[in-house]
């Protein structure tokens, strides 16, 4: 099998991970495109493991160990990405992320960081 496939495959899977970062409103949706992105990585790792054992006769297959790191890692990052995105929504009854703004931030404006000259200024 050639090389071409698998990493026309991996750069059309990562394009659509990459368009539903950017285009995407729903937290959730942003975290399956970044699981869509990390598997066109996975993919391409293993596909030049696997032609590059051929070329050099090699036994170690280190793509394709590293794409078993890269699956640990996006398991606990989707865990906890997960995790956060529902405590906003609990928080703030929406998981829209246009509608997000710091955590911290009250629904006036006003945060932690917020001197008292600012806020006589938002009263007034």
């Amino acid at each position: 099998m050639h090389l071409a496939y698998p990493a026309v495959l991996s750069a059309l899977l990562f394009c659509t991970g990459l368009y539903g970062v950017l285009a995407r409103r729903n937290a959730i949706l942003v975290l399956m495109s970044v699981e869509l992105m990390l598997n066109a990585v996975n993919l391409n790792l293993v596909a030049f493991d696997v032609w590059l054992s051929r070329a050099a006769e090699e036994t170690l297959h280190s793509g394709q160990a590293l794409t078993l790191f890269t699956i640990a890692i996006a398991a606990a990052e989707i865990g906890i990405g997960l995790a956060i995105v529902l405590a906003v929504h609990r928080n703030r009854g929406t998981s829209d992320i246009d509608k997000l703004r710091d955590t911290a931030e009250g629904p006036d404006g006003e945060g932690p960081g917020t001197s008292a000259a600012e806020k006589a200024e938002a009263t007034a």
